[in-house]
């Protein structure tokens, strides 16, 4: 990164900033590449993702909000696995005009997302760009091998199960972004507080991952929208399902907003930014998944069945047939 105002290189930033974050795997950032361990008998996870200002969060958000929401979609896509997560890479394309305090704001959110989930920074890049902010994570996880949960499991008969509540993150986007509905104003400060954290403060299911990876046949995260994402698990899986819309569980802010404007059920259902975990099991393993749940702090609905119909998935809502225009977000 070139010098501009007196503010320091890349070297000296990631001494400051970053180094403290790594791990042993990291080197102390000051080599080429990172070293990854994986324990013997354990096979290695990995998921990507980036995130644009503009098309993935506001330019104006929190530095430690956009921080912690990048490591945290990596983290709920390993806990959607059954792996434990290992550490991570960073690759931050910073624009013109970027502050050392917002570098430091932005480290310190990593930091606490890391701290909490055991999994430290290893590796990565910093640059410079004539675009917006930019930024990708690549993170490592772990898991017995052979024991990855995958999204091709579900078996006619199982259950289709999720964690926590749906609706939240795509209806704190609007709580949260500058051009608020008018439904906004309906909200208590409170419910507008609730859904707003759950837009920028995903919560990765970690404490989830292993019940996963011993009693589901299938999982995935909600991150596109549940009924786009439940999708895309039953063609993985080469099989259908009957979902029942009303057993979908929104939290009481989320009840609240479609109260105040019922057309936002849909938003719920398809709006993405959950980071919930999707998954389906037997009737026999479901037991285990609702005290695994328990023991977690969180809440396990089961929303419908799968079948045997490969492709086709039955949609109700209090008691008649529901179909949707569009399933999920869109990045492109």
């Amino acid at each position: 990164m070139s010098r501009e105002d007196n503010r320091p290189g890349e070297f000296e930033l990631i001494a400051r900033h970053f180094a403290p974050i790594a791990g042993r795997d990291g080197l102390g950032l000051t080599d080429d590449a990172a070293l990854l361990r994986p324990a013997r008998g354990y096979e290695l996870v990995v998921t990507a993702d980036a995130l644009v200002a503009g098309m993935h969060f506001f330019p104006d958000d929190p530095a430690g909000s956009i921080a912690r929401k990048a490591l945290a979609v990596n983290l709920s896509d390993l806990a959607a696995k059954g792996a434990r997560p290992d550490g991570f890479v960073l690759t931050l394309a910073l624009p013109k005009g970027w502050t050392e305090d917002w570098l430091a704001a932005f480290a310190a959110g990593l930091a606490a997302v890391a701290g909490e989930a055991a999994c430290p920074l290893i590796g990565g890049d910093t640059v410079a760009t004539t675009g917006p902010l930019t930024l990708s994570i690549t993170a490592f996880g772990s898991v017995p091998a052979g024991r990855m949960v995958l999204r091709s499991g579900a078996k006619p008969g199982d259950l289709v199960l999720v964690t926590g509540t749906i609706g939240d993150g795509a209806l704190g986007l609007r709580a949260h972004g500058p051009a608020r509905p008018e439904w906004v104003a309906r909200l208590s400060e409170a419910d507008r507080a609730f859904l707003a954290d759950r837009y920028l403060h995903p919560q990765p299911r970690l404490a989830f991952a292993q019940a996963l990876q011993l009693h589901a046949s299938a999982a995935m995260d909600v991150s596109d929208g549940l009924v786009g994402d439940l999708g895309k698990l039953l063609a993985a899986s080469r099989v259908g399902a009957e979902i029942d819309l009303d057993a979908v569980p929104l939290s009481p802010a989320a009840r609240n907003a479609v109260m105040a404007d019922p057309a936002l059920a849909e938003l719920a259902w398809t709006g993405g930014d959950d980071y919930e975990i999707l998954c389906t099991a037997s009737e026999m393993e479901f037991p285990s998944l609702v005290a695994a749940a328990q023991a977690a702090g969180l809440g396990l609905a089961c929303i419908g069945r799968v079948t045997a119909e490969a492709g086709t998935v039955r949609y109700s809502e209090a008691g008649k047939p529901r179909s949707f225009a569009r399933g999920s977000f869109v990045h492109f």
